[in-house]
């Protein structure tokens, strides 16, 4: 018997590191806020400007990156994705008023918003279903890595690069160095010279034509089920990019720490987020091994999850810098989990072919809402000049969200889709 190839494991590898470059370029500016508001005399809600086109363009290019994967390719699509966010992370460097790196901002979520659509397409055509769920949590691992890379490299090179442009000019070239390998090794696995016979067989075991075609998501509104994980969306969605774009801002507000200070729990904090995308799902599954119903294992988790992101709202309220990362730490490793679970819930009412299109369209509404959520941010802050009001609305949004998903949905169970 030949041994099955495991090309399609370098394939998989490709997309780790994509998603790890995409989110180092995304993290960038808000790493550099605080020296480039001392330069540039920026408000808070010019900062908050920045995020609302940044968001505003990963919604539009949400929606437009499905279509563009089918006309022209997955892996044109994808070295289109990557050549768009790469050229805009390097005009940063270019940028001077709020109004061009607003323009740079929009320009780069455009691009990156193509990378989860193009990463999910390659696990398709590369990896038959029972090792999708794998390969999608390996690549989506990158995410967090990117996250943990991020506060520890940049401050690195703008002290050895004597500039906060040197920052978006290195991890740009590092996304081109990417696209080469991409551009390299990647073909459809029909196509590809490294899969042997075994390989591209196993590749399409178990994949029943049908089951690749989704259902639209417009014929989706009609279902009470659907709207009730929407709402958690638009409540949940925007506080988890909020705390992308806003805790190093946090840390510089709260504690004064500077580009050099906030690494060390700005690591910590996404370390621990690792683990809770890796092990949060979990928690669930246990609970079905031990006898729970299907309704109440999820809840369950789901609602201790939410409990878990309350403390955040005292983290404006200490004096410990690794007392308010701990906080941060539980409350962004509990949206792991909480998300891990709503997408399995999601599997347990709708079927197969439906899952892409309520989780992609709960995805766009959140993104859409997180424009509005900024928007109050910059104001907030701007008067304000706390956290304290914007952080009781992220710790209080989860318990809300949760509340409306079991009005919504009073018993977890398969809906039928007509």
């Amino acid at each position: 018997m030949n041994k099955i190839g495991k090309f399609r494991w370098v394939i998989c590898a490709l997309l780790f590191f994509a998603c790890t470059v995409n989110y180092m370029d995304r993290q960038v500016l808000g790493l550099l806020k605080p020296l480039l508001t001392r330069q540039f005399s920026w408000k808070e809600t010019d900062y908050s400007r920045m995020a609302i086109m940044f968001q505003a363009s990963y919604a539009i290019g949400q929606i437009l990156f499905g279509p563009i994967i089918n006309w022209i390719g997955t892996k044109r699509a994808y070295a289109a994705s990557v050549l768009v966010w790469s050229s805009a992370a390097m005009s940063h460097a270019l940028c001077r008023t709020v109004g061009s790196f607003c323009g740079a901002r929009f320009a780069l979520g455009l691009g990156e918003s193509g990378n989860y659509p193009t990463a999910i397409r390659v696990v398709t055509e590369w990896f038959p279903p029972k090792e999708r769920s794998v390969a999608t949590g390996i690549f989506n691992t990158g995410s967090n890595m990117g996250a943990i890379f991020a506060p520890v490299i940049v401050p690195w090179i703008v002290a050895v690069l004597s500039g906060w442009q040197g920052a978006f000019i290195t991890l740009a070239c590092a996304d081109l160095v990417w696209l080469a390998f991409w551009l390299a090794l990647y073909n459809a696995p029909e196509k590809s010279s490294r899969v042997g016979a075994e390989e591209l067989a196993h590749i399409h075991s178990g994949a029943a034509p049908t089951a690749e075609e989704k259902i639209p998501w417009i014929k989706l509104l009609g279902y009470r089920e659907a709207w009730a994980y929407y709402g958690t969306c638009v409540l949940v969605g925007p506080v988890w990019w909020f705390y992308g774009f806003w805790l190093p801002d946090f840390f510089n507000k709260q504690f004064h720490l500077d580009l050099h200070q906030f690494g060390p729990p700005l690591v910590a904090i996404y370390t621990i987020t690792a683990l809770g995308s890796i092990g949060g799902g979990g928690l669930s599954a246990f609970l079905l091994k031990r006898g729970w119903s299907l309704n109440w294992a999820r809840k369950t988790s789901t609602l201790l999850f939410a409990c878990c992101t309350l403390p955040v709202i005292f983290a404006p309220r200490v004096g410990s810098v690794w007392l308010a990362a701990a906080f941060f730490a539980l409350a962004a490793a509990s949206h792991q989990g909480w998300s891990a679970t709503m997408y399995s819930v999601v599997a347990d009412i709708f079927p197969k072919r439906a899952v892409a299109s309520v989780v992609g369209f709960g995805g766009t509404l959140a993104s859409l809402l997180s424009m509005g959520f900024f928007y109050l941010v910059g104001n907030v802050l701007q008067g304000e000049g706390t956290y304290k009001s914007i952080l009781l609305v992220c710790g209080s949004a989860y318990v809300l969200a949760w509340l409306i998903f079991h009005l919504g949905v009073p018993e977890i169970k398969p809906a039928t889709i007509r």
